[in-house]
């Protein structure tokens, strides 16, 4: 999130985390936690702080926090497939 922003939205650092740069490069940034809200819908998502002159990026765990994708070809977020595992067997009473 751009510097501005999350001064302007009174934002926390809660923890600082390490980040890989894709060139390997190490790099520490602040991490808060904020209400995001999109036309396609809204949650609790941690945010990275960003420094003065860093763009905005809306990051994988965002977007499956609000279950989107990203169409690569087509550059517009899509509705991700929801997938549900269920624990145990089916049928199977207690005591057998």
């Amino acid at each position: 999130m751009p510097h501005d922003v999350w001064k302007a939205l009174d934002l926390t650092p809660k923890r600082t985390v390490t980040f890989s740069l894709a060139d390997g490069t190490a790099i520490s940034h602040a991490v808060s936690e904020c209400h995001i809200s999109l036309a396609q819908g809204d949650g609790h998502t941690p945010v990275i702080l960003g420094e003065p002159g860093d763009e905005a990026l809306l990051g994988m765990v965002t977007l499956e926090i609000l279950g989107l994708v990203l169409h690569p070809f087509k550059r517009t977020l899509e509705p991700m497939r929801m997938h549900l595992a269920r624990s145990g067997c089916a049928g199977v009473s207690e005591g057998r």
